[in-house]
Parts: structure tokens; C-alpha cells; sequence
């Protein structure tokens, strides 16, 4: 579950961060007094919360943390083994990515969101246990489980914080065979596997791996140099996880979905795709969590909480009114506030995640 990594997964020490100069892909700013304040603030605390290495639930195990504002990087930090060309595991970031290239694939005519996924999985349908979700079902988490079956699939090794496919998985095997109980699109609950079966579906139409159909029309052109994407022994790219980024890719991403997907005169995302991918589209929870179990089970309330304020296509709604974010298991986060015209960044390898987002929403936010 996002909110609960075990002590053993917490880096064994905090290590003073490091002053490596970045790249310089982003231009950089000076960032206001406030935000300097804040953000020093914001360090203190993730330092101040290594002060008890026994009580997993305070520290914030910061790898790294980029602010840009205005389009320009003004403040960024990188800790321990961690600097700014060192690629870190997405884990579930990567679902923004699929979720980018299923919009564009859209605009190409290659696929509708009511296209029923089933359909281009002939040979794996199951007697008894229809498939009837369709693309957007899967975009939402919402596919017709009663139960997240991602757990057959993917190991996360806490040692490497990275993770990686079971050897000789058959992942649409297990997807397609795992109970569809629920009416596609009725109920969240939080799905890997469909978001494997995105990407396959864009391999089986595109004749390439997401990776590859992603290269050119996106990362190529925001400047993602040589990115890694675990796949399976089809080659068909993870899509749910596996992608490995810096953090100013990290950072590039967010720009451009704050931006509409309009990357100067070239628009690389369809607007109205940003639009979508980022708006509510059904309530949610934790992953892992049920939804009339979550105010038990997290402690705090829905409307304090970020994985309660709504999930979009791949993405969730943040707290702070207008903002979302990509998000992924340690607490990799590209978190977009529009209302700031503002990203930010974090890697990182923490078990309360929600910790970590509201000393942003603390520090962070309010300087911006």
C-alpha cells in the first residue's frame, strides 16, 4: 500500500546533500525570498525527521526535489547516492507516460476510449469471466476487479528500491483471468495490470513498444535522452512501472502537462487529452485500499487526504484546489499547480507519503 512501506525499506541513514551542478536543459531562476525561506524550511524538516530512525511513519527518505516556476528551475536538491544524472525508478509515474501516449494514439486515429479492451486480446478470453472494460475503464482504474491482482506480477525489491516483472509472467494471462466482479467503470481500485494491457494495445496497433512509439513524440522532443523502460519477455514496455527518469525529466513532463502538452509552438499532448488525463473522473483511495475503508485505515479525513480527492485518467487530484499529480509507490511525484504556474518534483523512498506531499503543501505551496 502507498502509505505504508515497511521500516526496513528507509534508507539506513540520512546523507547531507550533495551540490553536483545540475544539467542546465531548464533555465534556471532566482527563486523569490519566500520560496528561499520555505524551502529551507522544507529541508530542515526532512533532515529533523531522521532524528527517530525507529519510527518509520515521520521520516521523509528524500533522494531528491526540483521547484520550477514560471517555466524556470528555482530551487533544486539532490541527497546521499542521488544527484541530477542519476536516473531513479518512476514506479508508478510511469502510468502518466502510458496515459500520454494512449491521447496521442487517439489523435492518430489508432483507438477510442470506448474501444472494449477484450477485443484486441482474442485469444485470452475466459470462459465464465468476461472482460468488458473498456479503454477508459482501464485509464481510471476501474476495469471490473474486485481486487488488484498486480501483486502476481510485480516483485519490489526494497534493497535496489526499484522493481521488476516476475520471471516469465504471463501478465494479460493473469489479467484477463483474475475476477471481473464489478460493472466496468464503477468501481476504483488501483490496477497495474491494466495499464500493461494499454500498453500492449498501443504495441499491437503501433507495431512498436510504447518506449519506441513515446521516443519521438515525446521524449525526443522535451530532450529525455536514452530512457529505460522495463519490459516483458514479449517486449512489451511495463507501462504501469519500469520507467527510470531524472529528475529534471521528471520535471520537463511536468511543464509540458502544465502547459496543455504545448511544448512552444508544437502541441505534443492534444490539450484536450491534458484536460482529460488530469480532471476526476472517479473517487479513490489509497491503493490497495477500499474506499469505505480509507478514512480508517489512513487516519486523517478525505478532505485533507490526496488519495482521496479524485483520480483522474493515470493521474490523481492533489488537496490544493486545481492541482494533480503523477504519483508513485516511495513517493515519486510530479505535482502540477496550475493556479501557481509551478511543478514539483520529488524522488524519494518513504513509507507516509502523505507526509511527504504536506510538507509541500506547507512549505512549499504557499511561497510559490
Amino acid at each position: 500500500m502507498r502509505f505504508r512501506l515497511t521500516a526496513f525499506c528507509l534508507a539506513a541513514a540520512f546523507i547531507v546533500a550533495c551540490n553536483a551542478p545540475a544539467p542546465k536543459d531548464l533555465p534556471r531562476a532566482q527563486a523569490s525570498p519566500e520560496l528561499e525561506a520555505g524551502f529551507s524550511e522544507m529541508i530542515d524538516s526532512v533532515v529533523a525527521s531522521f532524528s527517530d530512525m525507529t519510527n518509520w511513519q515521520r521520516i521523509v527518505n528524500l533522494h531528491s526535489i526540483m521547484v520550477v516556476k514560471d517555466g524556470k528551475v528555482v530551487e533544486e536538491k539532490y541527497f546521499g547516492e542521488w544527484t541530477a544524472e542519476k536516473p531513479h525508478p518512476m514506479f508508478s509515474v510511469s502510468k502518466t507516460f502510458t496515459a500520454a501516449a494512449v491521447g496521442i494514439a487517439i489523435d492518430e486515429g489508432l483507438l477510442s476510449l470506448t474501444d472494449k479492451v477484450a477485443e484486441y486480446f482474442p485469444d485470452k478470453k475466459v470462459e465464465g469471466n468476461p472482460c468488458n472494460a473498456t479503454v477508459e475503464d482501464l485509464l481510471m482504474m476501474a476495469g471490473g476487479h474486485d481486487t488488484d491482482p498486480s501483486a502476481d506480477v510485480l516483485v519490489i525489491d526494497p534493497q535496489s528500491r526499484s522493481s521488476y516483472i516476475k520471471e516469465g509472467a504471463e501478465i494479460a494471462d493473469i489479467f484477463f483471468n483474475h475476477p471481473f466482479v464489478h460493472k466496468p467503470g464503477e468501481l476504483f481500485v488501483y490496477n497495474s495490470l491494466g495499464t500493461y494491457i494499454l500498453s500492449a494495445i498501443i504495441t499491437k496497433l503501433s507495431g512498436e513498444s510504447l518506449l519506441d512509439y513515446l521516443t519521438p513524440r515525446l521524449f525526443e522532443p522535451l530532450g529525455i535522452e536514452k530512457p529505460v523502460w522495463e519490459a516483458d519477455k514479449y517486449g512489451i514496455n511495463a507501462g504501469g512501472w519500469g520507467l527510470e527518469l531524472k529528475t529534471e525529466d521528471m520535471a520537463k513532463m511536468g511543464l509540458l502537462l502544465l502547459q496543455n502538452g504545448k511544448l512552444g509552438r508544437k502541441q505534443l499532448i492534444p490539450a484536450k487529452w491534458v484536460e482529460a488525463m488530469s480532471s476526476k473522473h472517479i473517487e479513490c483511495a489509497p491503493a490497495g485500499v477500499r474506499i469505505e475503508e480509507a478514512e480508517e485505515v489512513c487516519g486523517i479525513p478525505a478532505e485533507i487526504n490526496d488519495w482521496r480527492q479524485g483520480y483522474c485518467y493515470q493521474m490523481w487530484r492533489c488537496v490544493p484546489e486545481g492541482s494533480f499529480r503523477a504519483d508513485g509507490a516511495g513517493g515519486q511525484f510530479i505535482l502540477v499547480l496550475p493556479s501557481k504556474s509551478a511543478v514539483v518534483i520529488m524522488t524519494s523512498w518513504t513509507g507516509n507519503l502523505q507526509r511527504e506531499l504536506d510538507l509541500v503543501w506547507e512549505y512549499i505551496y504557499p511561497n510559490l
